[in-house]
Formats: structure tokens, C-alpha cells, sequence
């Protein structure tokens, strides 16, 4: 059997704008609209698919395995745009990067609250 994430649906109240963010932070590009959304290609072929909702908005967690060439070039670009981002998922260790499993790791939040990860190595791999 074989599953794979294809996308899931971010929640934003600027669909545009947010999609952007993203797109910009990650040096990606953003996909035309599809129906209600408007997509973010990841390059392994999964999609966040953004969507306007009026209302609240509860806070997911979106993790990105990235090279440690492109941690640097997206470490700059988060911190060429003045973002606060932390060591840690909690917010404890503001301005600071993490080390687990000899990789390094960084979060930082997009403009609806959702916490975003770049993270070189996957968590448990040793190091």
C-alpha cells in the first residue's frame, strides 16, 4: 500500500497575502487560484492549499525538511523580514536556533498564527 499527504487546507484571512508569505519565506512560488483556493507547491509535490475563513482561527503546526543550504538562504529571508523565531515549538527560546539530532531548526509564525518549522534533519534521526 502506499499513502501520501497530497495537500491540506490552510486557514487564512488573506488567502493571497498568506500564500505569499509562505511562498516567499520558503523561495517558492505560488500556484494560480483552484476553486476556493490558492495553492503552495512544497517540492516533494504536496500542496497547502490556502482558504479565506472570516472567523477564528486555531493555529497548525507545518514542519519543512529542508537542506542545510536552503535552512540558510530561508533563515536569512526570515530574518531579513524581521520575524521573531524561536528554538523551540513552545516560544520559550526566542532568537535562538535549535540542534536536535545534529541538524539545526528554527520556527516562526505566519501572519494567521500558524507555526511554521524549517528543520534540517527529521526529529529521531540521530546525529
Amino acid at each position: 500500500m502506499s499513502v501520501e499527504l497530497n495537500h491540506t487546507i490552510v486557514a487564512a484571512h488573506d488567502k493571497q497575502a498568506s500564500a505569499q508569505f509562505l511562498a516567499d519565506i520558503l523561495g517558492l512560488e505560488v500556484s494560480p487560484e483552484f476553486g476556493p483556493f490558492i495553492p503552495v507547491e512544497i517540492t516533494n509535490g504536496v500542496t497547502l492549499d490556502y482558504a479565506d475563513t472570516s472567523g477564528p482561527i486555531t493555529p497548525q503546526h507545518y514542519a519543512f525538511l529542508v537542506s542545510e543550504a536552503d535552512f540558510d538562504e530561508i533563515f536569512a529571508r526570515v530574518r531579513a523580514a524581521g520575524l521573531t523565531y524561536w528554538a523551540d515549538p513552545y516560544h520559550r527560546h526566542s532568537m535562538e536556533i535549535n540542534r536536535n539530532d545534529g541538524g539545526r531548526g528554527a520556527y516562526f509564525d505566519d501572519p494567521n498564527g500558524h507555526r511554521l518549522e524549517i528543520l534540517t534533519r527529521p526529529y529521531g534521526s540521530g546525529g
